[in-house]
């Protein structure tokens, strides 16, 4: 599975150079951003690997600079990406709504702020300041409820970077009302704590942004290594190479993986069944996954004929990351990944459901995925250490702030995450028969349907889905018997099983039509049956436009089901 002798090639004397070479660039300013792919792009000519340099034309709002004026001091603060340019200061009284800090990355994504302390009576032509990372479903509730300005009061001493939006890569007609329309910055804890003190007094702050929002031409570097088989079917490996300030933990340590694994894949290119295609993305931080949307967009048709799986490298490498643990992979690919980290490490592997995040731009096409964070630090260490969560850098609070320097990257971490990375691309790209296992997916259908029904109680009727979840679950069983009785037509099964993901991931993990793109916001399981767990609650009017809801929903997912059902069943 895992390709030992090929493993054993793995060498970090071109990976560490990289990444010591990016520990001196910063990388969110679009020129600088360009000059580091050349950095990528003469690595890979230097190891003799060919590469394409395509040059994608993306939206990004690049922050800049941004303060807090209250009680007679200035205080520092960072502009999330799509805030927008405040030179001149906004003038307002503040007003505290409390959040709780999230306890892990399953929760950090997700709207925490005390219901009962924002109203919009309370936050109207107010600057709101509320705990957490100035992540966008709640920054767009504020806006929406009529504050003029956000402060986000981050956990701890530094102050992370982030993006403000929704909108996931370059927006397009229906995306732009998305766009925030007032100031939004982050600032340290005590500070925040300090401007809390004003808020109780009902005082007024001003903040001020400086921001650079436009249309940039930002470089994409693209190696594709061909298979000798199937050189038109493809494993997609990517990565971001923006970066904010530094960024060595996130993501220069990925960068520098897939320049190795493009070296030793293109030494070895002559026993690839596959093709596999290795992409570095621009606009990451500064375009909410411009970079990667833009390469969906401008090869989807190609995708969607030709992809069999796609894998997001972030973040391997960093120190203290001795476990593999809340791995991001989707249901199908489980038990695969799994086994690919025990063979390769050792290890044992826990993971989750993917977020709607980390350059995860091709679900909407309907990709089978894993991997976009990979190893982390053990929890007591965190607990030890005083950490809380964030979404990268291998648990290390140094994410997104100046402190992601040299000293995050660990080479013995380093070495083995590449060797995950790359056995794991080459027992997709040579298996005859792809790796994936349907039927765990629907047993995830199932407990998703389960805890659904269970929430809704009498107020809706899953029968039906049921009944065709579990047709779909015995055809599967007979597919996959016949599969692992050495018994299947390699090319039908291969293709029932890309097939399968371009049904069942959009109607597991999005809510837009296929080749568009879902907000950046969570996306619950099975999402169009997602309102089953607040029906019960509501009351008898809207309760009934809720049923409505959940029987097309229901619908959407039958039709999906019943035409799964049949795609396996003519393939067996």
């Amino acid at each position: 599975m895992a390709h030992p002798e090929i493993l054993a090639e793995v060498s970090l004397d071109v990976p560490w150079k990289l990444v010591e070479d990016f520990s001196t660039r910063p990388r969110w300013k679009p020129e600088d951003v360009n000059a580091s792919a050349d950095v990528i792009v003469a690595a890979l000519q230097k190891a003799g690997v060919p590469v394409t340099v395509h040059e994608a034309e993306i939206y990004l709002s690049v922050p800049y600079d941004a303060r807090v004026k209250a009680g007679g001091r200035v205080i520092r603060a960072k502009p999330p990406a799509y805030a927008i340019d405040c030179r001149g200061g906004i003038t307002a009284p503040i007003v505290h709504v409390p959040a709780t800090y999230s306890r892990g990355v399953t929760t950090l994504f997700a709207k925490n702020q005390d219901a009962d302390a924002s109203s919009a009576d309370r936050i109207r032509g107010k600057i709101v300041i509320s705990e957490g990372f100035a992540f966008p479903q709640k920054m767009r509730e504020f806006e929406e409820k009529g504050a003029v300005g956000i402060i986000a009061m981050n956990p701890g001493v530094d102050i992370h970077w982030g993006i403000c939006t929704s909108i996931w890569g370059t927006p397009d007609l229906d995306d732009l009302p998305r766009k925030p329309k007032i100031p939004v910055v982050a600032v340290n804890n005590a500070d925040g704590k300090a401007l809390i003190e004003l808020a109780s007094r009902g005082e007024s702050v001003t903040i001020e942004t400086e921001m650079r929002e436009g249309w940039f031409t930002q470089k994409l570097p693209v190696v594709e290594i061909k298979g000798t088989v199937e050189p038109d079917k493809f494993v997609l490996l990517h990565g971001h190479y923006d970066s904010w300030d530094v960024g060595v933990g996130d993501n220069a340590t990925g960068d520098a993986a897939m320049v190795e694994i493009a070296r030793v894949l293109w030494k070895h290119r002559a026993g690839l069944r596959r093709t596999v295609r290795i992409a570095w993305w621009p606009g990451h931080s500064t375009g909410r996954y411009a970079g990667s949307t833009w390469f969906a967009d401008k090869f989807a048709i190609d995708l969607d004929e030709n992809c069999v799986a796609q894998v997001n490298c972030d973040s391997p490498g960093c120190r203290w990351a001795t476990l593999f643990k809340d791995v991001s992979w989707m249901s199908e690919t489980e038990g695969y990944v799994q086994g690919v980290i025990k063979e390769v490490c050792g290890l044992d592997s826990h993971g989750e459901r993917p977020h709607r995040a980390g350059d995860y731009s091709f679900n909407n096409i309907g990709i089978s995925s894993f991997f976009m964070l990979s190893s982390t630090m053990p929890d007591d260490l965190r607990a030890a250490k005083g950490y809380y969560a964030v979404g990268g850098c291998g648990g290390n609070i140094a994410w997104h702030t100046e402190n992601d320097t040299m000293d995050i990257a660990d080479r013995d971490i380093l070495l083995r995450d590449i060797k995950v990375y790359l056995g794991s691309i080459l027992g997709v790209a040579n298996a005859e028969i792809l790796p994936f296992d349907w039927r765990a997916t629907t047993r995830e259908f199932g407990e998703t349907l389960d805890r659904y029904a269970k929430a809704a109680g009498a107020a809706f009727d899953f029968s039906e889905t049921r009944a065709a979840l579990a047709s779909l679950d015995a055809a599967l069983g007979r597919f996959h018997d016949r599969i692992a009785a050495g018994k299947a037509d390699a090319a039908k099964a291969n293709d029932a099983i890309v097939a399968l993901a371009r049904i069942l991931v959009p109607i597991n993990f999005t809510v837009a039509p296929r080749f568009r793109h879902d907000p950046a916001t969570p996306v619950p399981p099975l999402p169009t049956l997602a309102v089953a767990t607040e029906i019960a609650n509501l009351d008898a009017p809207t309760q009934g436009f809720a049923k409505v809801q959940l029987t097309r929903g229901q619908n959407r997912l039958v039709a999906a089901l019943r035409a799964a059902q049949r795609l396996v069943e003519a393939a067996a």
